[in-house]
């Protein structure tokens, strides 16, 4: 109950000070981009069961597809808008209604595709579906921006099959650390460090970070 009372109070502050931005955003997108300003995308919930995430849409319609769910730092799919948009993680914003309506966390576990899950997840990965998926992550902290910053594919390796041989176990990792280690202070913490990268990170290139040898 504390926590979903912390998702509620912070999700209802964020929503007030950050609707504009997101105005602005929605704006932005449909200016530059033909297509809905919001994309509405499928992610595996809280023991699994599937909820619409919504984000501003950064990337240009009908190019999303299962072989590529997984997005690359150059990916020719993204808009220039919406290159801005993620740089400066603006298109997560309106998860803040995700979190409202009680689909996600503030800080829990990143929502994962809802393909990804049904197709590649193992019954020890679904462990991570047992509290609400979170708008930030511990992951997020670890592996600023994302860990194909820290640990590119090889040449010839589509980015997608690395992240499920590679990422997706390092992520679940720290997930079910964040799972076992859960309390207000670790998510205070959390918003915190997100903000510290966000705000320093997106301007200055952060260091890289090697892969656990057991990954």
């Amino acid at each position: 109950m504390s926590k979903r009372l912390f998702d509620v109070t912070l999700a209802g502050i964020g929503l007030t000070l950050t609707w504009p931005l997101i105005l602005a955003g929605a704006i932005a997108v449909k200016l530059t981009s033909p297509g809905p300003a919001f994309y509405r995308a499928r992610r595996a919930g809280q023991y699994g069961v599937p909820f619409t995430m919504y984000k501003l849409r950064t990337m240009r319609v009908g190019l999303d597809t299962v072989d590529r769910r997984v997005t690359e730092a150059n990916d020719d799919r993204i808009t220039p808008v919406g290159r801005w948009l993620r740089r400066l993680r603006i298109d997560e914003l309106p998860q803040l209604w995700n979190v409202l309506r009680g689909d996600m966390s503030v800080i829990g576990p990143r929502p994962e595709d809802w393909d990804i899950v049904e197709r590649h997840y193992t019954d020890a990965m679904r462990r991570t579906l047992s509290v609400r998926p979170g708008l930030a992550a511990l992951s997020d902290v670890y592996w600023y921006p994302d860990f194909a910053y820290h640990d590119p594919p090889p040449t010839g390796v589509p980015l997608q099959e690395h992240y499920l041989r590679r990422h997706l176990p390092a992520r679940l990792a720290v997930d079910l650390e964040y799972i076992e280690r859960q309390s207000l202070l670790l998510d205070l913490w959390i918003i915190i460090r997100v903000i510290f990268c966000i705000l320093v990170y997106s301007w200055l290139p952060p260091p890289r970070r090697p892969m656990p040898s057991k990954v």
